[in-house]
C-alpha cells in the first residue's frame, strides 16, 4: 500500500466507479470482489501467452520483443445469464477470397443448452454454455470445483458468481440441504470445506453481485438501520400528548354518558308520578 502510495505521489488519480456516490460506502469485502472480478488480469482464452521478453526468428536469427498483448473481447447482456468459461465476442476483420477485400466479422462463441450438477447444493441446473466450460468443469472434476478454484475474473458471468456464492453460504453454513443425511453432509464437507479458508464471512456475503445490485443492496440496509435508530423525543412526546387528549376526550364523553342517563332516570321517574301520562301496557 506505501510503495502504491509513493508511485502515484505527485500524479492525479482518475476516480473509478467504487469512488463515486453509493459505491464509495461499500464495505472493502466487495470492493475486494470488484477488482478481482473487473481489474484482475484474466486467463488467456483467445491467443496464446508467449514465455520470455524476447523471441529469435528460426529463419533470419533476428530477435523481437515478446508482446503479449489481449485481444480485446466483448461479453454482451445475454453472457450474464449465461457459462460461457471466459469466452467473449471477438470482433475483427476476415479476408474471405485473396481478390476481394476484407470485411468486418464477430467471432462468437458455440453456445449449446445442457444441465450441469451442483454436489453441494444438490441441484440440476439447466443453463446455456460452450464446449469450453463443459472441458474445463471436467477438467477439474465437477461444477462445484470448477466454480470454487476460478477467480472472479475467468468466470465473468453474474449466474456463475451468484451459484458460487451460494455454495460458499452452504458450505460455510454446514450443508443444511444433507440435514437427513449425516454420511452424506460429512463427506461433502470433508471434500470442499477447505475452500472456505480463502473468504471471510463477509466476503462471502457481498460475492457474486454486480455494482447496481450491491448499490441497491447497501441502500436497503441503511434505510433498515435509519428506521431501527432511536426515535426523536419531539415524536414520542407528541405520542403521549395524543394519548393524554384521547383518554381525556373519552372520560369526558363517559361523564356525558352518565350525566344522560342519570337525566333520563329522573324522567321516567317523573312520568311514573304523572298522573295524566299515558299508561303502560303489562
Amino acid at each position: 500500500m506505501a510503495s502504491k502510495a509513493v508511485k502515484t505521489l505527485g500524479l492525479f488519480q482518475k476516480p473509478t466507479l467504487l469512488d463515486k456516490g453509493v459505491a464509495a460506502l461499500l464495505p472493502e469485502a466487495y470492493k475486494k470482489f470488484y477488482k478481482e472480478w473487473r481489474f484482475a488480469q484474466p486467463t488467456a482464452v483467445h491467443y496464446v501467452p508467449e514465455s520470455g521478453n524476447w523471441k529469435r526468428n528460426d529463419v533470419t536469427g533476428e530477435v523481437f520483443p515478446v508482446q503479449n498483448i489481449p485481444i480485446p473481447v466483448h461479453f454482451p447482456k445475454e453472457s450474464s445469464s449465461h457459462i460461457w468459461g471466459g469466452e467473449g465476442v471477438v470482433q475483427g476483420f476476415e479476408k474471405r477470397n485473396k481478390f476481394k477485400r476484407r470485411v468486418p466479422h464477430f467471432w462468437v462463441p458455440h453456445l449449446k443448452r445442457s444441465v450441469v450438477y451442483s454436489e453441494v447444493l444438490n441441484k440440476h441446473i439447466s443453463v446455456i454454455i460452450t464446449d469450453r466450460a463443459i472441458s474445463l468443469i471436467n477438467a477439474h472434476y465437477g461444477f462445484d470445483h470448477y466454480l470454487l478454484k476460478s477467480p472472479a475474473c475467468d468466470l465473468q458471468s453474474l449466474l456463475a458468481l451468484s451459484i458460487k456464492r451460494k455454495i460458499l453460504q452452504e458450505l460455510e453454513n454446514g450443508c443444511p440441504t444433507y440435514a437427513n443425511r449425516p454420511e452424506k453432509q460429512k463427506e461433502i464437507l470433508e471434500q470442499y470445506e477447505k475452500y472456505l479458508s480463502a473468504y471471510t464471512s463477509e466476503e462471502i456475503e457481498w460475492y457474486g453481485y454486480s455494482l447496481t445490485e450491491a448499490c441497491k443492496r447497501l441502500q436497503r440496509q441503511m434505510e433498515a438501520e435509519e428506521k431501527a435508530k432511536v426515535v426523536p423525543l419531539k415524536h414520542v412526546f407528541r405520542a403521549e400528548l395524543i394519548e393524554k387528549l384521547k383518554a381525556a376526550s373519552l372520560s369526558e364523553s363517559n361523564d356525558q354518558l352518565k350525566q344522560l342517563e342519570e337525566s333520563g332516570s329522573a324522567t321516567s321517574w317523573l312520568q311514573k308520578m304523572n298522573p295524566f301520562g299515558k299508561k303502560h301496557e303489562t
